[in-house]
């Protein structure tokens, strides 16, 4: 048997910002923030004090930064994937960062969040969990409404644009993008909160959640002179919507280019696609990518969905180090991931999760640059990075089919309960 692996410790409760550390976060925060000239906007805030929930959207790492301007002189604890984490555990500690591993109900992390409040200072959540990947919003979940109600304090979003074009997901060479932009709001105190149901919390947070950073680029004729500004966008625009070619987009200088019809559109300085020749079918890139969800909702909803390809498959139990777990294949489909491989010394490895257990997951673009594109899928114990390889893919595709085949699944849910409370 092989030796038991150390797994990150879960259960160590969060520790307030050490006071010492506190200068050396402004000092790393402020420079960045002043030199993008990011103006921050106040809505509601008379008489805000910690504790509250800061609500973040989230497109860079500059996210961090500019949160913790925002938040100006108050202590916080932010909500950090396991990834953050490595190779500088002791000092995320010790500035108040709380690791999670995405996309899995932990009970543990909700005693931590209470702590956390318990200490009257700021809980700092990204919702969308994960860098959004074309500047508008991810899906959140409806657990934060819960969350919300639960914790009994003051709710604050804090919504920036700017940091997309910036810093894309797609791309994250920055683009010296000026000024940017944060509006920090109080969308409920704590006895307006009292007297909302979950529901309607969840339907104002998304409300508040409604940005599009290629839509705020037109508005403000934020100018992006980059030779180099379109590389990498084919990475999230995977489908041609010309010739409806998949995996055959290519991206450089300031072109997108779909291999297999040879049509080409131009990415514009201020955000907006031109086609070379004939109609421009999507000028503005969200639609583009909105458009190839609904290609998946098609898909998902004749029952035709699915991939299946070989893998090569990383583990993070802990913040020191990836662990190689061996090579395996892939399938996704109707009945969601299933993952399998063989370790190096001919041990089986497995992860099971079935469509109700995910209703989106998290994908990197050329992660670390090391194998390239990935999915990432996590227990309560591991994190798997699993990149497919030898077959034609789009981690793209592979995210927006989870979040639709979970929409599907609420929506048979949905209708089976309303069908069985009819008189």
């Amino acid at each position: 048997m092989s030796e038991p692996i150390e797994r990150f410790d879960m259960q160590e409760p969060p520790r307030r910002q050490k006071w010492y550390l506190r200068p050396l976060t402004w000092l790393l925060c402020y420079p960045e923030v002043w030199l993008r000239g990011t103006r921050i906007t106040k809505v509601n805030t008379d008489g805000l004090k910690p504790p509250y929930i800061l609500l973040s959207n989230h497109n860079a790492f500059l996210d961090f930064k500019v949160a913790i301007a925002a938040m100006f002189p108050h202590r916080s604890n932010f909500i950090v994937a396991i990834d953050g984490f490595i190779g500088r555990e002791s000092l995320l500690r010790n500035v108040g960062c709380i690791c999670k591993r995405k996309f899995t109900n932990d009970i543990v992390m909700i005693k931590h969040l209470q702590k956390v409040i318990h200490n009257g200072d700021i809980l700092v959540i990204y919702p969308e969990a994960r860098y959004s990947l074309c500047g508008t919003t991810a899906v959140l979940p409806d657990s934060i409404g819960k969350l919300c109600k639960f914790l009994k304090v003051p709710v604050v979003t804090l919504i920036i644009h700017g940091h997309h074009i910036n810093s894309p997901f797609w791309n994250l060479k920055k683009r010296g993008v000026r000024p940017t932009e944060a509006t920090l709001t109080q969308l409920f105190t704590a006895e307006s909160l009292a007297g909302t149901c979950a529901d309607d919390i969840n339907e104002q947070i998304r409300i508040a959640f409604a940005y599009d950073d290629f839509a705020w680029q037109k508005e403000r004729q934020i100018s992006i002179s980059d030779p180099k500004r379109a590389e990498g966008l084919h990475k999230v625009l995977y489908k041609c919507p010309h010739c409806l070619t998949e995996y055959q987009m290519s991206s450089g200088g300031t072109q997108l280019i779909c291999d297999a019809c040879g049509k080409k559109w131009t990415l514009g300085i201020y955000g907006e696609l031109s086609a070379d020749r004939d109609e421009t079918e999507f000028s503005h890139i969200p639609d583009w990518y909105e458009w190839e969800r609904q290609q998946v909702r098609e898909e998902i909803l004749s029952d035709t969905y699915c991939f299946i390809g070989p893998v090569t498959v990383d583990s993070l139990p802990n913040a020191k180090r990836f662990v190689r777990l061996g090579e395996g294949y892939m399938r996704h489909d109707m009945d969601g991931f299933y993952v399998c491989g063989k370790t190096g010394n001919g041990e089986l490895f497995e992860m099971v999760k079935p469509v109700p257990s995910l209703y989106s997951c998290h994908i990197e673009y050329d992660y670390l640059g090391k194998y390239g594109d990935c999915v990432d899928l996590n227990t309560l114990t591991d994190t798997w990075y699993i990149y497919p390889h030898d077959c034609a893919f789009s981690v793209t595709k592979i995210a927006l089919a989870t979040e639709e085949m979970y929409r599907a699944y609420r929506n048979t849910a949905e209708m089976k309960r309303l069908s069985h409370a009819a008189p």
